[in-house]
């Protein structure tokens, strides 16, 4: 690792980021690459080659790595393999689903695929990759949580119980590693116009009542959250430690 010419420059870094085919988590990867750091893309096969080739693009290396996050024995492996084939600097557990159900309406196995995929699949990729870490004494984690960690949201339970989990582990390994130089912290974004607000916003009333809470007056994009995951990966970020940052256009303050 070279050492950093800006608070913010990420060159010689090695950064990790799941679900980076898309959405929030390619505009991550893009983000972190623009930093100067080199890439390892997580994810489902085939979804990330776009992505890859936009990192290049920037001049930077990418590795893409084949994962199911709900198969967690192949995270626990995969993650390990991670960990012995490249000094990983950074993580970025962004990969995640979202179902919409009355609770009197859903089904143990949709629960079951947000949790595994929001919740577990995230915790144990982050021990796999976190350890090393821990005896190399740095390294920053990032999980991307939601303003469903604070609040409940409608028709999304099993999401913000997910959601709610990953503030808690971001505390908790704050807390278990922040001694060994390891910093924990959480992104929540807020509305944001990915694939998972779709539906929101094609439902004008909902949209409409979304945007009119939002003192910014429009919807995120993935370069809003790209910011906020450049800085806590960076040196800037080296006192900053169990941390939720919220970055929602101002949702919160209402």
């Amino acid at each position: 690792m070279t050492s950093a010419s800006t608070p913010f420059d990420l060159t010689g870094r090695t950064a990790v980021v799941t679900g980076a085919g898309r959405g929030l988590g390619q505009g991550i990867a893009l983000g972190l690459a623009a930093a100067g750091a080199d890439l390892v893309l997580v994810g489902l096969p085939g979804s990330q080659d776009d992505a890859a080739k936009a990192i290049v693009d920037l001049g930077r290396s990418a590795t893409v790595v084949d994962l199911d996050m709900s198969d967690h024995d192949a995270v626990r492996r995969v993650g390990a393999e991670i960990a012995a084939e490249h000094e990983v600097d950074v993580l970025v557990s962004n990969a995640g689903i979202i179902e919409r159900y009355d609770t009197v309406e859903l089904a143990p196995e949709s629960w079951d695929r947000v949790v595994d995929i929001n919740l577990s699949g995230l915790f144990f990729l982050t021990q796999a990759v976190g350890v090393p870490m821990v005896e190399r004494g740095r390294g920053k984690i990032i999980s991307i949580a939601s303003l469903l960690a604070f609040q409940g949201g409608i028709r999304v339970i099993s999401y913000a119980a997910s959601k709610h989990g990953v503030a808690g582990i971001t505390k908790a390994l704050a807390n278990e590693w922040g001694g060994s130089g390891v910093q924990v912290n959480a992104i929540a974004p807020g509305y944001m116009a990915t694939d998972n607000t779709t539906a929101l916003r094609e439902d004008p009333e909902r949209a409409q009542a979304i945007l009119d809470r939002i003192p910014a007056g429009r919807w995120g994009t993935p370069e809003d959250v790209a910011g906020a995951a450049v800085f806590l990966a960076s040196p800037a970020a080296d006192y900053v430690n169990g941390h939720v940052l919220v970055v929602d256009g101002g949702w919160m303050a209402r």
